[in-house]
């Protein structure tokens, strides 16, 4: 027989368990209630208009005296990062000795239509950065920026070098039109003012959309077939839905933020060219003198690895680092192998940094 010809009764078998095992697993789901996000204890410490700061509560005596700054992108809900017990970057970071904090930037809504990056990284990050420091007697914080958040991050940080004790970027843009890049190809003929103009804020289904059309067959049909196999384990089924969840939970797009980033950086790859303005500002990567820890997956189908790579060549630091984790741009956060690695790594590289730190 042929190797791909296909037997009409064993088809009609695996028909039959395929039902068998879809109907159990609906019973599964019957008894799920709401899906619960986010593990680790927090408490809001500043508030300003969407934006909330959190600070993570410390799980050892004696944390690291300059605290991690989370900055995530705009894109998603940052409680990726702190999923569940188990799949928890954040948690991690606690137990290797880090005093975390993370900026939720919120849901914008039709009254954050002007909001530029100016505002986002001058403003609401400079402040975040500001209260920290304020509520730690300290000048400078380590930051890790994720994504887009990495990023705001290499941009706050060539203004303001001076608040930045070290630097760390998590699946980062930095050059925007390699070729592996298929997000930049396909945005490069957008009509980004008619966009905007017409729509005000963006949609986050839009743009979520956009995002599972880069994988449609994987994201959009194969996963849901996956998800047959175990859906009777209850524990399997909320682990697959939180990350349904987080998937879905798009926020809109500040529209003038929206129209710089994608003209600026995706279209016009201004960031490698120091020329991005934010406000009267000039972003001079050649600024960003503090050490830099670069983490990029191998297998990234968002941000390749040759988008974040380049990062070494423009900034002003020669204390560079990169870090290679073999995986995926979801699987950097909540992998098991993310767990068992990425924490740890990051909290040695930030104590061996933070030797000579000064607290008053």
């Amino acid at each position: 027989m042929h190797p791909f010809q296909i037997r009409p009764d064993q088809a009609v078998q695996d028909m039959l368990e395929f039902n068998k095992k879809l109907g159990e697993g609906l019973k599964t789901l019957t008894g799920i209630q709401e899906i619960d996000v986010g593990c680790s204890p927090r408490e809001a410490v500043y508030k300003e208009d969407k934006l909330v700061l959190y600070r993570y509560t410390p799980v050892v005596d004696n944390p690291n005296p300059i605290p991690v700054l989370i900055v995530y992108a705009l894109v998603n809900r940052p409680y990726m990062m702190d999923l569940q017990a188990d799949r928890s970057t954040i948690r991690g970071l606690l137990e290797a000795g880090q005093d975390v904090y993370l900026i939720d930037w919120g849901y914008p809504d039709g009254a954050d239509r002007y909001l530029s990056l100016d505002d986002y990284i001058n403003g609401y990050l400079h402040r975040c950065v500001n209260t920290v420091c304020k509520r730690h007697g300290i000048d400078k914080v380590n930051i890790l920026g994720v994504c887009q958040g990495g990023t705001f991050s290499l941009c706050y940080s060539a203004l303001h070098p001076h608040r930045v004790q070290n630097l760390i970027t998590m699946v980062t843009p930095v050059d925007f039109k390699t070729p592996e890049n298929l997000l930049s190809k396909w945005v490069q003929e957008l009509d980004i003012d008619l966009l905007v103009d017409t729509l005000g804020n963006i949609p986050g289904e839009l743009l979520n959309w956009t995002f599972l059309s880069m994988k449609p067959f994987r994201l959009t049909g194969q996963k849901y077939l996956d998800m047959v196999d175990s859906l009777t384990d209850e524990k399997a089924a909320k682990n697959f839905l939180r990350m349904e969840k987080w998937i879905f939970d798009s926020p809109d797009q500040a529209g003038e933020t929206f129209r710089q980033f994608t003209r600026d950086f995706f279209q016009q790859n201004k960031l490698i060219k120091g020329q991005v303005f934010l406000g009267e500002k000039r972003v001079s990567l050649r600024n960003v003198s503090m050490p830099v820890l670069n983490i990029f997956a191998t297998e990234d189908h968002l941000v390749p690895p040759s988008a974040s790579t380049p990062l070494q060549r423009y900034i002003g630091t020669a204390d560079y680092t990169e870090l290679a984790f073999k995986g995926g741009h979801i699987g950097i956060y909540v992998s098991g192998r993310a767990q068992r690695e990425l924490p740890t790594a990051i909290g040695k590289w930030l104590e061996e940094r933070n030797q000579g730190a000064v607290v008053k």
